[in-house]
């Protein structure tokens, strides 16, 4: 009978404020979805930090015929000069793991199948990347520690860093991550605002069934649970529609991003599960405390 009466209260409740319920629902769903993006975003950076950092190299580009650079000013590195940079860098060990020579044409047709969509490779021909050193460290905070081996070295035109240049990629993924985790406190607290603002609607609709139950001896429980229910109904509603929004989103991305980076790990639909129960014991928390103290001042039993 208590769970009848429960269900019929709640019912009651939804139906008298369905507008404000649904609202409750939406800006809980934009919440979580921008908080479960920011932190899917940043999950998917890890991994890519580990992924390449254990990868990334220093390519030591060589003179070449046309190289701009001051320290090319005497011409095209001389074998013995590519020689001599090869055993420099051979000497580094441990901190070198292997060395990779590349010629012209190699460095040519390696970039023409990486980059193969971008209309940059159009352009280029045998020659615009001199050869070089693709050299792999073991270390890849210890860049400076190579560069300034080699820099200055008679045929080095300059020593490139892919660690830089993937920080600048990373630190714009940190700034989406940052920005939607803002957005989403944002958000939060305007569920928050607007539950309240919920709960303040249906007490004062109800405080003549209310107070009828409280003369004939209900419980502060019994009368407060029905509104903490409807609360925390509309809440998971909407933590619901945000995670079908996060799997939808996540199925229809990763597989147009690993066209692009096929041998990069991608953190996979799986991640949206894993995260589901941690959005919805969130939102589930803000629900009770939000309604629970809102009850506590608004509605007197």
């Amino acid at each position: 009978m208590r769970l009848q009466f429960m269900l019929s209260e709640i019912w009651i409740g939804l139906r008298r404020n369905l507008s404000i319920a649904v609202s409750v629902m939406l800006v809980t769903m934009v919440s979580v979805f921008l908080l479960g993006i920011g932190l899917l975003v940043q999950q998917q950076v890890d991994t890519l930090k580990g992924f390449w950092y254990d990868r990334v190299q220093v390519t030591v580009f060589m003179c070449g015929p046309n190289s701009p650079e001051k320290a090319c000013a005497s011409g095209t590195v001389t074998p013995e000069q590519r020689e001599s940079i090869k055993t420099q860098l051979g000497e580094m060990k441990p901190l070198v793991k292997n060395v990779y020579y590349e010629s012209e044409q190699q460095a040519f047709d390696r970039f023409k199948e990486q980059y193969k969509n971008s209309p940059i490779s159009d352009y280029l021909q045998v020659g615009d990347i001199p050869q070089n050193y693709r050299v792999q460290l073991s270390d890849p905070t210890k860049f400076a520690v190579v560069a300034s081996a080699v820099e200055g070295a008679p045929g080095v035109a300059s020593v490139q860093d892919q660690k830089k240049t993937l920080d600048k990629l990373f630190k714009v993924m940190n700034v989406v991550t940052v920005g939607s985790l803002v957005l989403a406190g944002l958000m939060v607290l305007c569920s928050v605002l607007l539950m309240a603002t919920t709960i303040r609607q249906a007490a004062f609709s109800r405080r003549r069934e209310t107070g009828i139950m409280k003369l004939v001896g209900a419980s502060n429980l019994t009368i407060r649970l029905p509104f903490v229910l409807e609360t925390v109904l509309a809440a998971l509603i909407g933590v619901g529609l945000a995670v079908g929004g996060l799997w939808g989103a996540t199925g229809y991305l990763l597989p147009r991003v690993a066209r692009v980076l096929p041998a990069a790990p991608l953190i996979g639909e799986g991640a949206v599960w894993v995260l589901a129960p941690w959005l919805a014991g969130l939102m589930l928390v803000v629900a009770v405390l939000t309604s629970w103290a809102t009850l506590r001042r608004y509605l007197r039993v």
